[in-house]
This record gives C-alpha cells, sequence and structure tokens, in this order.
C-alpha cells in the first residue's frame, strides 16, 4: 500500500512554477527526507500532500483518501514551517484542543514529558521562546496518534541539545512505524534521519534514492591535505579550496589516482584524510550538475 501518492501534479503561483510535473510515492514506515534550495518547491510539495492546497493538475492521495477530507487528516499530522499558536492559551489547553479533534489522542502529560514541556504546562504559548514553540508544534504533529507525520523544517531555530531530542521524538515515532516526510535546511539532519533521499530543485524531482545511493551517485571523495604547492587546480580535481594556514580541501571522483600523482610528481604533503563525500557536498554537486545542464539547453 502506498501511503502517500503525489502524480503527476503542477502547482503554479502565477507565472512561477513551484512545482513540474512531480511524482512521488512514500510506502508505510519509510522516513524520507525533501532535500532542495530554497524556493525549491518543498514547502509547496508538503502543503498539497497537507491538503492545505490543490494541484493545478495531477493528484494526490495519503491513506488512500482525499488530504482534503476531515476523515483522511486524522491519519495525519503536520508541522509547518510556520505555526501560529494562541498567544494567550495555555500549553496544556493548545494540546487538549488539538488532541480533542481525534479519536485517540496521546495523554496531554505523556506528549508535554516527551518533549520536555512539562514545566510548561500552564504557561501562555505567547510566552515560549521560539525553540520551546518549534518543539510544541512538533508535539502536536503527534498528538494524535497519527499514520503519517510531514514536517516542514522541524528544528529551525532550536539549539544543537533541542535538535537531537527532537530527533530522538521523531526516530521513536518511526521505529514504532510511523510515516514520516520531513524537509530541513540542515543538511545533517536528513542525513542523520532519513533512509530515502528526495531532491528538489526548481520544483523538479532531480533525484530519489537511498541515502547511501545519493552519496554514491555523486561518488566524490574528500581529501584534506597540508602542502606548500596549490593543488585546486590539478586534473582530477573537481574542486577545491586552499586555505591560508596551507590546507588544502580537494574533491575528486578518484581519490587513489590523486594521492599516485602527488607521489610521483614529488609533491611534499602531510596530515592526508580522505573520506566520501557529504550529503551537502553531494547536494552541491547535484544542484550545480543540473544548473549546468539547464544552461545548455
Amino acid at each position: 500500500m502506498t501511503v502517500i501518492s503525489v502524480d503527476g501534479v503542477t502547482r503554479r503561483f502565477g507565472e512561477v512554477v513551484a512545482l513540474d510535473d512531480v511524482t512521488l510515492d512514500v510506502g508505510p514506515g519509510e522516513l524520507v527526507g525533501l532535500l532542495g534550495p530554497n524556493g525549491a518547491g518543498k514547502s509547496t510539495l508538503l502543503s498539497l500532500v497537507s491538503g492545505q492546497r490543490r494541484p493545478d493538475t495531477g493528484g494526490v492521495r495519503v491513506l488512500g483518501g482525499d488530504p482534503r477530507d476531515a476523515a483522511t487528516r486524522t491519519g495525519l499530522g503536520v508541522t509547518p514551517q510556520e505555526t501560529g499558536l494562541p498567544p494567550t492559551l495555555r500549553v496544556g489547553e493548545v494540546v487538549d484542543f488539538v488532541g480533542g479533534h481525534f479519536p485517540d489522542p496521546m495523554p496531554t502529560a505523556a506528549l508535554l514529558e516527551q518533549f520536555g514541556l512539562t514545566d510548561k504546562a500552564r504557561k501562555q504559548t505567547g510566552s515560549l521562546s521560539g525553540g520551546q514553540k518549534r518543539r510544541l508544534a512538533v508535539a502536536l504533529a503527534l498528538v494524535g496518534r497519527p499514520r503519517v507525520i510531514l514536517l516542514d523544517e522541524p528544528t529551525t531555530g532550536l539549539d544543537v541539545s533541542a535538535r537531537q531530542a527532537l530527533w530522538g521524538a521523531i526516530r521513536r515515532y518511526h521505529a514504532e512505524g510511523g510515516t514520516v516526510l520531513l524537509t530541513s535546511h540542515y543538511l545533517e539532519e536528513v542525513q542523520a534521519l532519513a533512509e530515502r533521499v528526495v531532491v528538489i530543485d526548481h520544483g523538479v524531482v532531480r533525484a530519489d534514492d537511498s541515502l547511501d545511493g545519493i552519496l554514491r551517485r555523486v561518488g566524490l571523495r574528500r581529501v584534506l591535505l597540508r602542502a606548500a604547492t596549490d593543488l585546486t587546480g590539478l586534473p582530477g580535481v573537481a574542486r577545491g579550496e586552499r586555505r591560508d594556514d596551507g590546507t588544502q580541501e580537494l574533491y575528486t571522483t578518484d581519490s587513489d589516482a590523486l594521492v599516485r600523482d602527488l607521489v610521483s610528481a614529488g609533491v611534499q604533503f602531510s596530515d592526508l584524510q580522505i573520506r566520501g563525500a557529504s550529503l551537502e557536498e553531494a547536494f552541491a554537486e547535484m544542484v550545480a550538475a543540473d544548473t549546468l545542464e539547464g544552461a545548455h539547453r
């Protein structure tokens, strides 16, 4: 069974094409990260899946139904990029109110404890810090025990410890069989959480693969070393950076060949480190390649 089905969806805002013939299927229990630059169409896609907007063409189904139907939305939890919380309501009251829209909500006390908000239960939401509001927003996505959650930039504005705590809550939900579709500006967040990565740029799906598959697709290796000679322009170096302290960061598809060439040429270097590309580096290469391809069309 497909939990989320996006079939040939196009969505425009005036002359701007936010999504262009996008097709995406998410199965039960998947944790999928949507990755793309600002304005790529990630939030628009989530707004269609959540039923907040309609596609101009194509169709969207969630849990077999129309996401705009109330019956379908009972199985869906959403944390939008910006959450408008009633500033005069207490935290516990907001959780009770949202939970009242679901047939079997989580107990308010248990939910607040899970998100470190127990001591804020009687505080007005308007008095919360930005990070506390973000934690509450994610908690509200889970209050109805949904089968699917949509998280749009779930940890924006959080410090490292708060972000790690939210990652733990998302992992627990997923481990219990929940399906997650999330966007993030934090590439390390997608790399830490997602099993599958969908890259969107200019409203088009550029890649859809496992996390390992995305990294392998680029195939870059990062070579870090210290040398007096500028090596950034060598053959086989896709791009490089030379720092003031003599450290050079080189990206290449064949690190073994690069090191052999350095040794054969008698280049003096030290502090050699080699590793695979990160998701950030893979993403930068994919977007750059697509931009170059588009320029030659």
